[in-house]
């Protein structure tokens, strides 16, 4: 008794779908600009991880000042792009996952389950990442794992499964990429012969329609000539002094007691130490900045901070003012960046306050009241608010 292999997968077949839209013409020219969303998307966010590093072999840099706003928005801007992207990529080739391989032979089939197996990470780890991307946007956390970690881990899944794939489908996407769109490839589907109701052209140009529209409804909140339109931006201006805020000081457990009077700030060096109170920092020398607050959710905003400069405070303690120095917030129930490094680039650097005033007004208790860290080219979350210690690193 003999028995041979199925003619296809099973659930349904490939004769099925019989669209000429679903066609590699359409799924290599919308996986071009997916693939290129991808890629500035993975190198921001890089980016943005390095520079919320503790240890940086090479700094981060501190100018321009606003280098960090403007990746960070490319971030989300591209990865907002990419959802339409993705969703069509996905429609045009899923007739590929249940055909058999063309040929029973050991490199065919590996070939083919590379192929496969590579679409499944992609896919998987595509939807994860595109997903709690747009939800950490709207700092909508409904899982119970730390984001940054996960986003990092499953971006190098999402990318290595992405080359792997290109390099299996490399002369796939020769093909359709240098003949018309309208041609029929040798890598059509016999199949795909229905017309429809559009024509592969005008299948593209929904497809950047759709992501060109889903980015200004959203670019709003890096762009600030958008924000009448980017109905979805999050966060794209409003906010206490005209700078939008991700956690209240209530939600950081403060109140009147916290923030009052009786609050200190301790700078220590050694066995050198001063505590400051907010009239001492008010009755120093008082410097003003104008510098965005770029946040990694994609929001940014310009400020005009006055205050103290860094270099100036860490002379009262006889510190170098190029030293790496620990900062610490007083927020009762931050579980994250409630202290964190400051780089020495960034002590060092003339532009890097402790502000006391935002936009000629006294610093709103949201916005770090009475006193909080502003530094130039560094992502909003470790520009630390209501700041209770500064330490110099040893």
């Amino acid at each position: 008794m003999t028995s041979t292999l199925p003619t296809q997968l099973p659930g349904p077949t490939p004769e099925h779908f019989t669209s000429r839209l679903r066609s590699p013409a359409v799924a290599a020219r919308v996986g071009l600009w997916l693939g290129l969303s991808f890629g500035v998307c993975f190198l921001t966010g890089l980016l943005s991880h390095y520079a919320q590093n503790t240890s940086q072999p090479i700094p981060f840099p501190t100018s321009p000042s606003w280098g960090y706003r403007v990746t960070q928005g490319l971030h989300v801007i591209t990865g907002t792009a990419a959802v339409p992207l993705l969703l069509v990529k996905l429609w045009t080739v899923y007739p590929r996952l249940f055909e058999r391989p063309p040929s029973l032979r050991v490199r065919q089939l590996l070939v083919t389950g590379l192929e496969r197996v590579s679409i499944l990470a992609l896919v998987a780890s595509s939807i994860f990442m595109l997903v709690s991307g747009l939800t950490n946007t709207a700092s909508w956390y409904v899982w119970h794992f730390g984001f940054r970690a996960a986003h990092y881990g499953v971006a190098w899944v999402a990318i290595g499964s992405l080359l792997v794939h290109i390099a299996v489908k490399l002369p796939v996407i020769r093909e359709a990429l240098l003949g018309d769109v309208d041609d029929t490839h040798s890598h059509d589907r016999a199949t795909a012969v229905d017309q429809g109701v559009m024509s592969r052209r005008a299948l593209l140009r929904t497809t950047w329609l759709a992501s060109g529209t889903a980015v200004v409804l959203t670019a709003g909140a890096t762009v600030p000539w958008l924000r009448t339109v980017s109905v979805f931006g999050i966060r794209s201006g409003d906010g206490p002094q005209g700078i939008p805020v991700n956690r209240t000081a209530r939600a950081a457990g403060l109140g009147d007691d916290e923030l009052g009077d009786s609050w200190r700030l301790t700078v220590t060096n050694g066995d050198q130490s001063v505590s400051l109170s907010r009239a001492d920092l008010a009755g120093m020398t008082q410097r003003t900045e104008t510098l965005p607050i770029a946040c990694v959710e994609g929001w940014s905003a310009n400020g005009d901070w006055t205050g103290v400069r860094m270099s100036d405070v860490l002379a009262l303690v006889g510190a170098d003012p190029e030293s790496d120095v620990t900062v610490s917030s007083i927020q009762q129930n931050g579980p994250y960046y409630t202290v964190n490094t400051l780089q020495k680039n960034f002590t060092g650097d003339d532009r890097t306050l402790l502000a006391l005033r935002l936009n000629g007004k006294e610093l709103d208790p949201d916005h770090g009241y009475p006193c909080r860290l502003i530094a130039p080219n560094r992502p909003g979350v470790l520009q630390t608010k209501w700041l209770g210690s500064i330490e110099v690193q040893a």
